[in-house]
């Protein structure tokens, strides 16, 4: 099963259309505003969910394996 990190405050509409579709979703919200702890977890996820508190850099796009 996908499984998608929501880093950003999202409806929870749209973190069950997610589920809806069988996607496991973590949904931490104030996980954007830490860069480092970010960086960390990112590896664990097949995509990312955000608005605009998460700010994608290169380096958190190479820390993406999956």
């Amino acid at each position: 099963m996908p499984r998608v990190l929501v880093s950003d405050k999202l409806s929870t509409t749209a973190v069950q259309i997610f589920r809806d579709r069988g996607i496991e979703v973590d949904y931490l919200p104030d996980l954007g505003k830490d860069k480092e702890k970010l960086l960390e977890v990112i590896g664990q996820y097949d995509g990312l969910a955000i608005r605009s508190a998460t700010k994608v850099t290169e380096k958190l796009i190479d820390a993406a394996t999956r």
